[in-house]
């Protein structure tokens, strides 16, 4: 029995150890970071039609990739291919075309999550493992708006808006929202974005060197990623407005690549000119603004519009009429041609050539313009004549006649500048004179100022001697007074001090009741406190048995040797 149970253990144990050599080297595979693994069922249900993927239990390619990390999958049944992840950076956009789902409704080509086609949503920045088999993903720049423009939003999909309104939610057409300045992810397949130059921008009529639309040029940040999207935006826009000159047959010339050089077409009405070189954000028009005066000459302007657009209306301008280059071509350029013409035909030629005249038709024709354009929505806020035309045979009789009168107003003031020369010297000589005069008596106010300073010096001089000798006479009395109250003071002090040590002398006697005793105390008391007396007994006769008789007897050891006795 115990050699059963040890004979299953061990065939457990061999079969537990042939598995995981199974699995750990046959079944075992690595996905790598950002990569992904599609696994194909090779046994399972068989596909519905028309499907592509496989779910869990048919055979086919799985839906589901595997991520990063160590799988374990069977080689046998299942087969496995490790392919990059979508790496979507910052600035881009992705957008996803699903090859399964359900079938989109007639006429729509925008698709919902789960549905086959162009899906609605975007995918932002970031790492994505979806099913190439299934999913296909492209990956586009992010919608980046620059400083000084504004985005012109177009749907794509949907119904058709009604004529002449704004496309609502889910309908084709312009959109009355405009996207500001800033960084967006659209999906460019459901919405068109076209950028337009807000604010101030100018129309410049350059006489018989043709016309030029000055717009905002490119403002450049600090963001180098978002100055690139940028630059592709505006470089996009140009294609556009290429492709509008290219198919427009007009006078207008195609519009060449900011920096460029551009060919001017020659034309009856425009000469021959060889290189114009546009700056950034300039655009070149063939146009010459010229019309007939009231007396039948014609006059050519050169000429400078400022005008603006606003942000809340420039999807209603756009949608209207178009790009920036259409605005100019189908509103501004007419109107300026037609009034201009209009307003022309009431001067004469002569008119444009004396300056007040000229004043009054720039003054004329920006009133007309600003009235008539704000009505469309394009304010105007400067037109202002550069130059005027005119044709020799009435400009050189009208500058000949302006140069006798400028030369008569010239020799009228040659007579004048004489005269005024003549009465110049006339006041210089009285200058002169009165200046001489004036510093004559300068002279004799600045010798009486000094005498009379002088004066007011000497009086101050004895003044201050005077009080300086009355204050030492004064010091001199208290100095004298004071050495009389010191020695006073000095005297009644040397008086009391010595008096009261008498005093004290003389108590210090009555208290001791004899001078001689006073006289021995102050003796002993001077005395050295050091001093030490040793006092020796030798019998009688000696010397100090004989103090006694020296007076000292009541000093010492001879007052105690008395005592004994």
């Amino acid at each position: 029995m115990k050699k059963i149970i040890l004979a299953i253990v061990g065939i457990v144990v061999a079969l537990v150890v042939l598995q995981g050599v199974w699995l750990w080297g046959f079944c075992r595979f690595y996905v790598g970071p950002n990569q992904m693994a599609i696994v194909t069922a090779k046994n399972g249900e068989a596909l519905e039609p028309g499907q592509i993927l496989a779910r869990e239990g048919q055979k086919g390619i799985r839906e589901e990739p595997l991520g990063e990390g160590r799988h374990f999958l069977n080689p046998i049944f299942y087969d496995h291919e490790i392919v990059p992840a979508t790496m979507i950076e910052p600035g881009k956009v992705g957008i996803v075309t699903s090859k399964v789902g359900q079938k989109l409704p007639t006429g729509e080509f925008i698709a919902e999550r789960g549905q086959k086609g162009i899906w609605r949503s975007v995918l932002g920045p970031g790492k994505y493992r979806m099913n190439t088999y299934g999913y296909n993903i492209e990956i586009v720049d992010a919608i980046s708006i620059p400083i000084g423009y504004a985005g012109v939003v177009t749907s794509l999909s949907g119904s058709q808006s009604p004529s002449g309104e704004f496309a609502g939610d889910r309908q084709k057409g312009v959109r009355k929202d405009v996207l500001q300045p800033g960084l967006y992810y659209v999906n460019s397949k459901e919405y068109k974005v076209d950028v337009l130059e807000v604010g101030i921008n100018q129309v410049s009529l350059l006489g018989q060197e043709g016309s030029k639309v000055v717009t905002k040029a490119r403002q450049l940040g600090q963001n180098d990623a978002l100055n690139t999207l940028q630059s592709n935006m505006l470089e996009k826009q140009e294609a556009k407005r290429a492709d509008y000159f290219s198919q427009r047959k007009s006078s207008w010339d195609a519009p060449a690549k900011r920096g460029q050089p551009v060919d001017f077409a020659a034309g009856s009405r425009v000469r021959d000119a060889e290189h114009v070189q546009l700056a950034e954000g300039e655009m070149n028009l063939m146009e010459l603004l010229t019309f007939p005066s009231r007396d039948g000459f014609d006059i050519s302007l050169d000429m400078t519009l400022e005008f603006e657009l606003d942000p809340g209306d420039i999807a209603g301008i756009y949608r209207r009429y178009g790009d920036l280059p259409a605005v100019v071509d189908k509103i501004i350029m007419p109107q300026i041609t037609s009034i201009s013409r209009n307003k022309g035909s009431e001067y004469r030629a002569k008119d444009f050539i004396v300056g007040e005249g000229r004043e009054k038709f720039q003054g004329d024709l920006t009133a007309a313009l600003e009235a008539t354009l704000s009505a469309k929505a394009v304010r105007v806020h400067n037109a202002l004549i550069r130059h005027v035309e005119v044709p020799g045979e009435i400009r050189a009789p009208i500058q000949q006649a302006s140069i006798a009168v400028e030369q008569d107003l010239t020799n009228k003031e040659r007579q004048n500048t004489a005269r005024k020369e003549a009465e110049l010297n006339t006041e210089v000589s009285l200058i002169t004179q009165r200046g001489e005069q004036v510093m004559q008596e300068t002279e004799k106010l600045k010798a009486e100022i000094a005498a009379d300073l002088e004066k007011q010096v000497a009086q101050i001089q004895a003044e201050t001697l005077k009080k300086e000798a009355e204050i030492r006479k004064l010091t001199a009395a208290i100095h004298a007074d004071k050495v009389r109250v010191l020695g006073q003071a000095e005297a009644s002090a040397h008086q009391k001090v010595e008096g009261e040590k008498a005093n004290g002398l003389q108590l210090k006697t009555a208290a001791f009741g004899d001078p001689a005793a006073y006289a021995r105390w102050r003796f002993a008391d001077t005395l050295n406190p050091r001093m030490k007396l040793n006092i020796i007994h030798a019998g009688e006769g000696t010397l100090w048995t004989d103090l006694e008789k020296t007076g000292f007897a009541e000093l010492g050891g001879a007052q105690q040797l008395q005592n004994r006795k």
